[in-house]
């Protein structure tokens, strides 16, 4: 029996294509069913899982590939709609579909709004969506690899961007308790891979225009977009100023990403952000608006198989002072954050001028010459903790400051009259020099009480330039243990320029302003490390209105400083750390509660320890304090039971208490 292969290749092919011709006419047969079914799937979906009502009035195919949808709305249980959309055009590419992807090619969209709503006793009106999705029991996430878990994502994300899209008149509100704010899209419009859309929005009294335009090619991985208002005007970020007290804006934005590409197991983002006049004011962060005038930041991001990183290729521009960051959370073996922060040489004065204004006022007008480079390494080990990294080093060349700006740190080494800050209000007047019958020069000082400070406030400060990198270290170990700022590392340098040049704001500006203003002080020898304890002991807060050791020597003991104990001396350190809180720390009848002379012992057997005391020193020394000055007069002493006792004379106790407060 012969076979004709030319007959049989082309019923072949006729069967072929009669299955395909069925297919077609049975898909575009049945595909508004399958339609139907898929909107009915999400609509349980909404109603099971988010406790919605989610309703199309009209939804099928229309041409080849293309679906219209009419009456979009999705209503939360008891709270107001969620969303509304008239009309929806779009068209899916089939091929991906077949392979699991959905691809969207074109989208109009027309006259609708997400409606974001919190009601006082209900909540926010999309609260129901917050909450985790169910994951299956046999569902395992002991794999992990972050650089395809990120394409993935991406690309589902970027393929949900048609590459031709056409949105009109849909609208954001926001009402949120009375505060309301409306984003109102009037046009959006991609086409050849440009994109061009104007915002209105209104927040009480305010309208502003933005546009958003540039280049968007979501198949290409790139974009290039930038974000302005249509007049010369800073746009004002809307709500966050009446939610969170945060006024902020800016002149424009313009974000780039050049590519979105998978090489050899490693996902690589690169691209660059920018920012123009951009401003930021709120009471933790400054007394005044923090202007930057020009920032950049080019970004190479990282994702590998167990670690996500910030290369060190990457660029933050502030100004006229660029840094380079590196930056790595691995979970390799353990897991591990990395911080590197290198400032390649620069000019001093560009650094200067750089600084953010209203964020380092005591810096306007300073001038310097030379230059600096400075590094920054940081590794902490979740598992190891105490093998904590923390590196900090400046390298300067000719670094000099030839003019001061507001804050003055050459006044330190003369007489100057002071004012502490307290609550914004200028406190009274302290003249700091010898014309001041309190004042007290260093050599009035007693040892003790100067050693007694040391041991408690800052043991290495003679040796270091103002900041202890180790404390610095321990303070961070011991902060990330707590999961809170449960310890500090403030050296005396620190606290003197916080209490002459700087006023008692808790903002990060004046943290900040500390942290540079104390480096200047210690690394250009402004004044000598003896000048600036004598200083400090004769500034800083010892009690309600008492300012300087002369004061609080009289305060609290009715003597001057070269006459006090080693237990008073122990005494007035334990308590700079709170000086209005100082009574605290008696009982009823006067005496030094069981916990407070604990820790003065400690401070005292640590003198011992480190010489700085001699045996003979602490002989009758046994932690207790009489207060017979003032102070005394803020304790509360419990006379009804001191009066109870049979063993007082009444005649003598009024007589001895007279003689001790006044």
């Amino acid at each position: 029996m012969k076979f004709n292969t030319k007959k049989i290749l082309r019923w072949g092919l006729i069967s072929v294509a009669t299955i395909v011709v069925l297919a077609v006419v049975g898909f575009f047969g049945f595909r508004n069913m399958v339609l139907q079914k898929v909107i009915a799937k999400v609509q349980h979906k909404m109603e099971a899982d988010y406790n919605s009502t989610f309703t199309v009035k009209e939804a099928k195919f229309s041409g080849l590939n293309g679906i219209s949808v009419k009456g979009i709305t999705l209503v939360p249980k008891g709270a107001d709609t969620l969303l509304n959309i008239q009309e929806l055009n779009t068209s899916v590419s089939l091929g991906k579909i077949i392979f699991g992807n959905v691809q969207l090619g074109t989208l109009t969209m027309k006259n609708g709004y997400v409606q974001i709503v919190k009601k006082d006793s209900l909540g926010w009106n999309f609260r129901a969506f917050l909450k985790s999705p169910k994951k299956d029991e046999d569902s395992s996430d002991t794999e992990r690899d972050y650089a395809d878990r990120a394409y993935n994502i991406i690309n589902k994300a970027l393929n949900l961007i048609p590459t031709d899209m056409v949105l009109q008149n849909l609208a954001l509100r926001v009402d949120d308790m009375g505060r309301k704010v409306n984003l109102n899209l009037s046009t959006l419009k991609l086409a050849d891979e440009q994109l061009e859309s104007s915002i209105t929005v209104v927040e009480d009294s305010l309208t502003q225009h933005w546009k958003v335009k540039g280049l968007a090619d979501p198949r290409g991985h790139k974009c290039d977009l930038k974000f302005f208002n249509t007049d010369t005007t800073r746009i004002m970020v809307p709500y966050i100023s009446q939610r969170y007290n945060l006024k902020s804006g800016f002149k424009a934005i313009q974000l780039k990403v050049d590519g979105i590409e998978m090489d050899g197991g490693e996902l690589h983002v690169d691209g660059f952000a920018a920012i123009e006049n951009f401003m930021v004011n709120h009471p933790r962060v400054a007394q005044k608006d923090v202007v930057i005038d020009n920032a950049r930041f080019d970004y190479h991001i990282l994702f590998g198989g167990d670690f996500i990183a910030l290369d060190s290729t990457s660029t933050v521009q502030l100004n006229k002072l660029k840094v380079h960051p590196f930056a790595k959370y691995s979970v390799e073996e353990d897991t591990i954050y990395q911080l590197k922060v290198n400032i390649p040489k620069t000019a001093a004065q560009d650094f200067i001028v750089s600084l953010p204004r209203g964020l380092f006022t005591n810096f306007e007008g300073m001038e310097a010459e030379g230059s600096f480079s400075y590094r920054l390494d940081f590794l902490y080990n979740k598992n190891k903790p105490s093998a904590l990294v923390f590196d900090s080093s400046l390298q300067k060349d000719g670094l000099k400051i030839t003019k001061y700006g507001e804050a003055d740190l050459g006044k330190l080494n003369g007489t100057f009259t002071y004012r502490a800050m307290e609550d914004g209000r200028a406190q009274r007047a302290v003249l700091v020099g010898p014309e001041n019958p309190n004042y007290t020069s260093f050599d009035q000082i007693p040892e003790a009480m100067r050693a007694a400070v040391l041991t408690s406030e800052d043991p290495s400060f003679f040796n270091h330039r103002g900041f202890i990198t180790e404390a610095f270290r321990q303070s961070i170990i011991k902060n990330i243990k707590t999961k809170k700022f449960a310890r500090g590392a403030s050296t005396i340098s620190m606290q003197l320029v916080k209490n002459v040049f700087l006023t008692r704001e808790k903002t990060l500006s004046r943290k900040l302003e500390e942290i540079l203003l104390v480096y200047i002080l210690e690394n250009n020898r402004i004044a000598s490390k003896q000048r600036m304890l004598e200083v400090y002991f004769n500034v800083i807060e010892w009690g309600p209105d008492v300012y300087g050791i002369g004061e609080a020597s009289h305060y609290y003991f009715e003597k001057a400083p070269m006459s006090l104990t080693l237990d008073e001396c122990i005494y007035l350190a334990s308590i700079i750390p709170s000086p209005k809180k100082f009574n605290w720390k008696f009982d009823t009848a006067g005496d030094l509660k069981p916990y407070a002379v604990k820790h003065n012992k400690y401070i005292r057997d640590l003198m011992l320890r480190r010489g700085l005391i001699t045996p003979e020193d602490t002989l009758g020394q046994n932690g207790q304090v009489a207060i017979t000055g003032p102070g005394r007069s803020r304790i509360k002493i419990d006379y009804e039971n001191l009066f109870a006792a049979d063993s007082i004379d009444m005649d003598e106790f009024f007589f001895d208490l007279g003689k001790k407060v006044y």
